[in-house]
């Protein structure tokens, strides 16, 4: 066994019981729970989970002072917030006060869950799991705030994995977004993106019996293991499975997470390895970064090499991070579909508007598991893996990749990178912004009235293309778990069926105004307005501008603007918080997408109103006159 691989990729047994805990100190313990505190306070008033009253005015111009009461009526939180477009909660941090008998307390975030319990409604014997999470949810937060990395005016310049690893908030939405359980502290140290440790994958020789791979139509298993590992690896390999006297042609190569290999397989799966069903290879040469999605690889010994994602028995958001073997038959012809569908639309192409593909998958299916269970489970989910395609070959002369998630970025003394980004283009925010929307919003609106298409485009799914600071392009991955063809009697080929989704006429548009408007834009417009950059009539205007171009360009689609009308006065408020606290170990199936939404009343569309009053404020070619002249 390579003895560097593994002190790189088992970095939890090289830390002393003092390193585990030495980020923990009271003033940044104090710090990260002050910021929890006022992201649940703000998502769980968002969600109508608490109702925060108004008690009297506030020093700034737009805010006023609330109060929040524990269940209880013993303690009682105090702070200044302004309420923005989509009922968010804009709760200024420093201001927040806890009290209890007049007292001032502590602000604690696990205090804080444990005061509003009732209302979150959450199981009692789902509640120590939930704590769990906001704990391990801290700890991250005091060694983001902690740790060596750029601020904001370096990542102007960073690379593509600098800006990766250099993200402290993960989703914006979910209070508890760090969970992370079956974590120990090393392995946070070694495996967590923000961390940014490189590791190896461990490499199984895994019986065809048992595993079934799948490849995209331009790839085989051969090529793609030439490519990924070379053949000096593979001789390799090829000894060690032939010494154990079985032949190697009746298995797959296959990658799995360290983590995984040394808590779920080797022991939950240790039947298969006794009998040579699964064969250990040990640590692969190359070295890979976790990307933000915690399972899925980038290879930095080999940058022209492709991503590599793995099962990861792990809780993070309402869900195990498994991988299905089920699913993972479907994804190479689901990637190409979906692919051959972009690359042939005229309108996609011209915003430059593509996918990474996921070309390859392995699935391994455990038969004691899959005669136990019936239904779905984490069980069933515990050995795939699939390959997805480098973003670094789609980059250009003069350009660079950006996670979008980046756009909702904040360094550690409060400093934003959009409104830098903005300033380093020497654009006008109006001209940066429609640059931004033209990439990003304009193709997704366009999938969805053209082909019905919709896919799960939060900041972590999207990599954006920059030019001088400015988005010319977006590229979507996670795309065979998070896609769906809203038309159940879609005519798509055998292989891709599961594509096409039934789900009721009124939530179709929640593709666009839950997962874009209220997941993303509604933190963007936060960003912005928080840090002076713009007012929040400029941002949505230029969301309501992109629309109207895009509407004013096909008028062929006009019934379908009519049907699912992007400028309605509301819509349905679909909640991720109530999702996660209804069932905190699997929040949804994914085979019923809308089957298990929980709504909270309906949201005021930021885009009312603004269709007519935008008429004439276009150039010829749909761009506003700021834009043009950029």
């Amino acid at each position: 066994m390579n003895h560097v691989a593994t002190q790189a990729s088992m970095q939890h047994v090289l830390l002393t019981p003092h390193e585990a805990a030495a980020h923990l100190t009271p003033e940044v313990w104090q710090r990260a729970n002050r910021m929890l505190v006022r992201k649940a306070i703000a998502e769980y008033a968002h969600e109508l989970i608490v109702e925060p009253q108004r008690v009297g005015d506030a020093p700034g111009e737009h805010d006023a002072r609330y109060a929040l009461e524990s269940d209880d009526g013993t303690r009682v939180y105090t702070f200044d917030a302004r309420l923005l477009a989509l009922r968010h909660w804009s709760i200024r941090a420093e201001t927040i006060v806890c009290s209890q008998d007049g007292a001032p307390q502590p602000l604690d975030a696990l205090a804080f869950i444990l005061d509003v319990k009732a209302r979150l409604g959450i199981k009692e014997e789902m509640l120590p799991i939930y704590l769990d999470e906001i704990s391990s949810t801290l700890y991250g937060a005091a060694y983001k705030a902690v740790k060596d990395g750029p601020n904001t005016p370096e990542l102007l310049n960073a690379d593509f994995q600098a800006i990766e690893t250099a993200m402290s908030e993960g989703h914006p939405g979910f209070v508890a977004n760090n969970g992370r359980l079956g974590f120990d502290a090393g392995d946070y140290r070694a495996f967590a993106p923000e961390a940014g440790s490189p590791i190896q994958v461990v490499w199984l020789a895994v019986h065809k019996e048992n595993a079934a791979f799948h490849s995209a139509a331009d790839l085989d298993y051969e090529r793609l293991m030439e490519e990924e590992l070379g053949a000096e690896t593979i001789a390799r390999f090829r000894l060690t499975v032939e010494a154990r006297g079985v032949d190697f042609a009746d298995y797959r190569l296959m990658p799995a997470h360290p983590w995984q290999w040394f808590n779920k397989l080797s022991i939950a799966f240790a039947s298969y390895v006794a009998t040579h069903r699964i064969i250990c290879l040990g640590f692969g040469d190359d070295r890979y970064l976790a990307q933000q999605s915690i399972r899925t690889f980038f290879n930095l010994s080999d940058r022209s090499r492709r991503y590599v994602k793995t099962s990861l028995s792990i809780l993070n958001m309402g869900f195990m991070r498994g991988l299905s073997p089920y699913y993972m038959s479907g994804t190479p012809a689901i990637n190409d579909y979906i692919k051959g569908l972009v690359a042939s639309d005229p309108y996609l192409q011209d915003k430059g508007f593509t996918i990474l593909r996921e070309v390859a998958s392995i699935g391994f299916r455990n038969r004691y598991y899959e005669a136990a269970v019936q239904v779905d489970s984490p069980y069933k989910k515990m050995f795939s893996a699939l390959w997805r395609e480098n973003p670094l070959n789609l980059a250009g002369q003069g350009q660079r990749l950006m996670s979008m998630a980046a756009l909702l970025h904040t360094d550690r003394h409060g400093k934003a990178l959009l409104p830098a980004l903005i300033e380093a283009s020497g654009l006008t925010k109006e001209a940066w912004l429609e640059r931004y929307m033209e990439a990003y919003l304009a193709p997704l609106v366009h999938c969805f009235y053209a082909h019905d298409l919709v896919f799960m485009p939060h900041g972590e799914n999207l990599i954006l293309v920059l030019e001088n600071h400015v988005p010319v392009r977006a590229i979507m991955k996670d795309i065979a778990e998070e896609s769906a063809i809203l038309n159940k009697d879609a005519q798509l080929p055998e292989d891709v069926k599961r594509l096409a989704v039934d789900v009721p006429e009124r939530v179709k548009l929640l593709a666009i105004f839950i997962d874009v408007f209220d997941g993303f834009f509604r933190y963007m417009n936060q960003v912005l307005v928080e840090h002076g950059c713009c007012t929040e009539d400029v941002f949505w205007n230029t969301v309501a501008r992109c629309v109207t171009r895009y509407q004013q360009a096909h008028p062929q689609l006009a019934g379908k603007y009519a049907e699912y009308d992007l400028f309605a006065p509301e819509f349905l408020h679909s909640c991720l918080n109530r999702l996660q606290l209804g069932n905190n170990l699997q929040m949804v199936n994914l085979a019923d997408p809308a089957g298990n939404l929980k709504m909270a009343g309906n949201l005021r569309n930021p885009l009312a109103g603004r269709r007519g009053a935008l008429q004439g404020t276009t150039h010829a070619n749909g761009m506003s006159a700021e834009a043009v002249a950029a």
